[in-house]
């Protein structure tokens, strides 16, 4: 399974590639950036499991844009987070949790490849924004910050040893494609003066990868959700050419 997801991405990025047009100022004319701030909610149901409640963390990201067909953008999002996690040796499975409890420490990259449809409400500058499109949660595990006293490393991934449970942890997010998702999502543009707008987006991740491993595990698990914000700088009018002075 895990060839298919990178077959798709690979027609993603090749869909774009070959939209894009060979001189620069046709480039610019159609490339756009953002940066935002989100609130995610990684949605899990581990109570029966004596997990902490599932996680609300904050990310920063960017995203560039690309036009290739009318309102129609292919778009590349980056949010950054972070988070601690544990692993249940019992159920063979990450957990996220609060400080207390933490063995692993991992940084997100979750990366999307969306297709953006940008649909104006008004003429005063007001846009609609809906996507859809493949995304990868990209995860860099280490252990824990501050757990170096002796007797946490006990040998045994069921005696709790952290650095066991990292490289549990570890090998589970990056095995059988659990880095595979889905996302989709809506939001709005408002300017807020000359230079900028600002938005704010409502998205949804998907776990793909739920299609063909973790069956045994609740039906919410590995859904996000997110709401946030995003700064859009305008693009600024080309100055028409100036008219020659005669010499005299």
């Amino acid at each position: 399974m895990t060839g298919r997801p990178f077959f798709i991405l690979k027609v993603l990025l090749f869909t774009v590639i070959a939209a894009i047009p060979l001189n620069a100022d046709g480039f610019m004319d159609n490339f756009s950036w953002s940066f935002s701030g989100s609130i995610f909610y990684f949605a899990a149901d581990n109570g029966k499991q004596g997990a902490d409640p599932a996680p609300i963390l904050p990310s920063l990201g960017f995203a560039a844009s690309f036009r290739i067909l009318g309102p129609v953008s292919i778009e590349l999002t980056e949010d950054i987070y972070f988070t601690n996690y544990e692993y249940n040796a019992k159920i063979g499975y990450p957990m996220a949790c609060n400080p207390e409890n933490r063995s692993a420490f991992v940084l997100g990259f979750l990366t999307g490849l969306q297709a953006t449809a940008l649909l104006p409400i008004s003429n005063k500058g007001f846009n609609t924004r809906v996507h859809a499109g493949p995304a990868a949660d990209l995860r860099i595990v280490t252990l824990a910050i501050g757990l170096d006293h002796p007797a946490d490393f006990t040998g045994s991934l069921e005696a709790r040893d952290p650095q066991k449970e990292t490289e549990a942890i570890r090998d589970y997010f990056w095995s059988d494609a659990r880095w595979f998702m889905f996302t989709a999502g809506a939001g709005m543009d408002f300017p807020i003066n000359d230079r900028f707008f600002l938005g704010f987006d409502t998205r949804i991740w998907m776990p793909v990868y739920r299609l063909w491993t973790d069956n045994d595990i609740p039906a919410i698990d590995g859904w996000r959700f997110g709401l946030g914000f995003r700064i859009t700088p305008k693009k600024a009018a080309k100055q028409a050419p100036q008219a020659e002075q005669p010499n005299f």
